[in-house]
């Protein structure tokens, strides 16, 4: 599943295709991915000029010209494209025509992405959603969410309701950068361990925007291009290979994901 950096990396190509120009036609070629298009969703498109994209969490928040506000997640295999010279491929669900011609594409093979048009700033998949970790948060606040947990720092960081956007690569590899056991309870991580949480995780987050994002199998750019941060993991996907420290680094399944950890120097 894309996750923080990826998503940024998609939403900076389409603010670069999408902002200033006007839909005039929109075409769904089935009625549902992960949930039921709205109903009214090809009205509410048409005709709407875009004058901005952003990010919360995993989503893109697609501004539009009367203040309504249309919500993409791109679920696991997700993908825009822009410029798309044909439409026919099969899993190709929505087009988008703007008015100087040209065409973007959103195609998702496994089809757990999700579209809704959101009029405000509330909304169900929203509203639950913790800080931004590129944003105000702070050493302080991560020991306040954590302080007292029993569940492992690994899931608390994936827990959406603690920090946005930090998904399995990415903890992984924060953790290792700060040598802490992704075992470890989260009410056993002092308030400075914390602090080198936040900072890391900016830092790695930050590292894999600027590469474009990670491509293990299904992520490309809305121009097609790969991301180029798997050049730089310590311990993701390199089960039995070198940690940096020296050590072998080991995979073990938590809460159904795989983690990659160093016992050498993590603990």
């Amino acid at each position: 599943m894309p996750e923080l950096p990826e998503v940024e990396t998609v939403r900076t190509g389409l603010e670069m295709a999408w902002v200033g120009h006007k839909i005039v036609e929109v075409e769904l070629r089935r009625k549902t991915l992960r949930f039921p298009f709205p109903e009214d969703m090809i009205e509410r498109l048409q005709g709407r000029k875009i004058v901005a994209i952003r990010r919360r969490a995993k989503y893109l928040l697609v501004d539009l010209d009367n203040g309504s506000i249309w919500l993409n997640h791109l679920g696991m295999t997700g993908r825009w494209t822009y410029d798309a010279s044909e439409y026919d491929g099969k899993h190709d669900h929505v087009m988008i025509r703007f008015e100087d011609g040209s065409v973007s594409v959103y195609n998702d093979p496994r089809r757990f992405g999700v579209m809704d048009i959101m009029v405000g700033a509330s909304h169900k998949l929203l509203d639950h959603l913790g800080p931004e970790p590129l944003e105000d948060w702070s050493g302080v606040e991560l020991a306040d969410r954590i302080g007292g947990r029993k569940s492992p720092i690994k899931t608390l960081l994936l827990d959406q309701r603690t920090v946005v956007g930090i998904g399995n690569i990415y903890a992984c590899e924060v953790l290792n950068r700060v040598q802490i056991s992704p075992t470890r309870k989260g009410g056993d991580i002092s308030e400075e361990e914390c602090r080198l949480l936040v900072s890391e995780s900016r830092k790695v987050l930050l590292e894999a925007i600027a590469a474009g994002g990670s491509t293990l199998k299904d992520f490309k750019a809305v121009d097609g291009s790969l991301g180029y941060f798997t050049h730089q993991f310590r311990v993701y996907d390199k089960e039995g290979q070198k940690c940096p420290c020296g050590g072998t680094v080991e995979r073990f399944m938590q809460s159904g994901r795989s983690t990659f950890w160093c016992s050498s120097c993590q603990d």
